[in-house]
């Protein structure tokens, strides 16, 4: 197999529309948001093309994320045999203020039995400048990839996903693990992993998150590594695309920091890459934020995995981001206004659902 990296959101997408025009057979699109904007414009009319030509196409776009965008954006797609499906309809009830975090966060495409992507990117014209991190392979991994994505479409129907617990099952293939996360108190499948990887850690943690709000038990996990004598890094946004969270995650960067925790500021834009690498061996390129919402509210998937090729690559990703970051400074923390920490406090019961 063929495993490649790809941070630039630019020239992702153009790798994603040239393997478009490519395809002989079917195309598989899952992705949190398909924006009605210029870019959402491009993908929509490479795929009505291939739709025109009888290649099979399925798309599955979350209805919270989806925007504006409806069935009717896609007409001429689905005139040609296309299918889109919303996830999960906004359902109005007593449990509308948590069910409406259920949602599909999932980014998958897969093409003709032999190419996959699985990352960090939606469908958008706005995060073009983003720093995005996706996985493209060539090779047998987009079987399990489309067998991952069948389940969940033929499963839909338009206000829940029936058999939920059947989507928690992993699915290995060669050194990889496909690990599938349901909104769940008591599963967290993809929280449980990244805690055991962790704290088998023996050398090097490094973590990228756009949000970066874990639970209590991972903070710990990430302090007793550090003491450990394990480098500890966590790469954020500067300012990521939700301020709310970037208050509220300063309150927790302190004791962090105190106990040899490294933190780094990605400056240019925002990050939005989502990785966990240990000990330079063992990986995960997912979906998931690094936060309360991801790992317990919403259907997320990581690629889980021991591949030499593809550590290589993220260290020379790791690299390229720390050149643009800045290193979390405690003195100037701790300097940090009463508004702020005003806030940190006003947020902090919310801090599941952002």
């Amino acid at each position: 197999m063929q495993y490649r990296l790809i941070d630039d959101t630019f020239q992702l997408y153009n790798l994603m529309l040239n393997d478009i025009a490519e395809a002989k057979e079917y195309i598989l699109l899952e992705t949190y948001k398909f924006a009605n904007d210029h870019m959402g414009e491009r993908f929509r009319d490479a795929l009505t093309k291939k739709a025109k030509e009888g290649i099979k196409i399925r798309i599955l776009i979350d209805s919270w994320g989806k925007g504006p965008v409806t069935e009717d954006f896609f007409t001429e797609m689905i005139r040609y045999s296309g299918e889109v499906k919303f996830f999960e309809k906004i359902k109005i009830n007593s449990d509308l203020f948590t069910r409406g975090h259920r949602r599909d966060h999932r980014k998958i495409l897969v093409i003709d039995d032999k190419i996959s992507y699985l990352g960090s990117a939606n469908i958008t014209g706005y995060n073009l400048n983003w720093r995005e991190l996706a996985m493209r392979t060539e090779g047998d991994l987009a079987l399990a990839m489309k067998k991952v994505f069948n389940e969940t479409y033929e499963a839909f129907n338009p206000y829940i996903i029936s058999n939920k617990l059947t989507f928690t099952r992993t699915i290995h293939h060669e050194n990889f693990e496909i690990m599938r996360d349901v909104p769940s108190l008591p599963l967290q499948r993809i929280r449980k992993k990244y805690s055991r990887m962790i704290k088998l850690a023996k050398k090097s943690i490094v973590i990228e998150t756009p949000y970066f709000l874990p639970g209590y038990n991972l903070r710990k996990a990430l302090m007793d590594a550090s003491k450990r004598k394990v480098e500890v890094k966590i790469i954020m946004p500067k300012n990521s695309d939700v301020r709310m969270i970037d208050i509220l995650r300063n309150k927790y960067l302190g004791l962090l920091d105190r106990n040899g925790v490294k933190i780094f500021f990605y400056g240019p834009y925002n990050l939005h890459a989502k990785m966990l690498m240990v000990d330079d061996e063992v990986f995960s390129i997912s979906s998931a934020n690094f936060d309360y919402r991801s790992f317990r509210f919403q259907y997320e998937i990581a690629l889980i995995g021991y591949e030499q090729t593809i550590i290589d690559q993220l260290k020379s990703h790791v690299e390229e981001t720390l050149k643009s970051s800045e290193s979390f400074i405690y003195e100037v923390w701790k300097r940090r206004s009463w508004v702020e920490k005003f806030f940190e406090w006003l947020l902090t019961p919310f801090r599941h659902l952002l």
